[in-house]
């Protein structure tokens, strides 16, 4: 799945805090975020600390080429008790690839991942993580569509309709049976999903697809979960591309599952 040659480097801060197994690992992909991702650091640092939780907090730097890393590494300084890993690499490869870096660097047996801009703020993570934790779902994520009261601010009117056939064009490809799989707060059981990310091969736009649908195809008991979300201004996604990108991605998949590509894991 990675290049053999591809060279990163992480920080681990504070290195006292890292001996100890943490019960969940927060993993957030970035790129090119040095404006807010400060602020989102010190909010899932701050909550961590505040409810004495059993998390490590790794950011994986997706090749920016501003002070990405910088921003993560100073505040992070201000939580000196929450074990945090700033993870880089030279390249830019996509969201998706930046996530499976993260998850293969988690020591939690429960791993989330959530957007850099906290657009889910942290405080929703109980409703994934519990589930998981109760023994009940494998894969839990975040959903916008099951209860739009939940959504504080929305997207504007173009791009939020925009979501929404792209979500039914989903649905129709990929067979999943869900509202929602594009929401950028998701959680996992590691012991049973990180097997699988040896097979996974969408690194950009249609990644979140992809780890459903091998989830699903390995019969993991996946569970769409209604949360609290709020539009953040910045968005790097461009409706025109990554609804094309969409397109190519979700025929990739299905190409995939008809080669058996998705059938063997280690």
């Amino acid at each position: 799945m990675f290049d053999s040659d591809l060279l990163f480097a992480a920080k681990n801060l504070p290195l006292a805090s890292c001996q100890m197994i943490p019960a969940i690992s927060i993993i957030v992909p970035a790129y090119e975020e040095q404006t807010r991702l400060g602020d989102s650091v010190k909010q899932i640092l701050a909550y961590i600390e505040r409810g004495k939780l059993s998390a490590e907090l790794i950011v994986v730097d997706d090749g920016s080429q501003d002070n990405t890393v910088e921003t993560a590494e100073t505040a992070a300084l201000d939580f000196p008790d929450v074990p945090t890993k700033v993870i880089r690499y030279e390249a830019n490869r996509g969201k998706g690839y930046a996530v499976k870096v993260g998850l293969l660097a988690a020591r939690a047996e429960i791993a989330v991942f959530s957007d850099a801009d906290l657009s889910t703020p942290i405080e929703e993570l109980p409703k994934l993580v519990e589930p998981i934790q109760a023994g009940e779902y494998d894969v839990t994520f975040g959903s916008r569509a099951l209860d739009r009261s939940l959504i504080g601010m929305h997207q504007p009117w173009r791009r939020e309709q925009g979501g929404k056939v792209m979500n039914l064009i989903i649905k129709k490809m990929s067979g999943l049976p869900f509202a929602d799989t594009q929401c950028g707060f998701k959680a996992f059981n590691m012991k049973k999903f990180c097997p699988l990310l040896d097979v996974m091969q969408i690194d950009r736009f249609g990644f979140d697809v992809e780890f459903l649908f091998v989830a699903a195809l390995h019969k993991l008991r996946l569970k769409e979960i209604p949360v609290r979300w709020n539009n953040v201004e910045g968005s790097k996604v461009s409706v025109l591309r990554d609804t094309r990108r969409m397109f190519t991605e979700l025929k990739q998949i299905r190409r995939n599952a008809k080669c058996g590509v998705y059938d063997k894991t280690k």
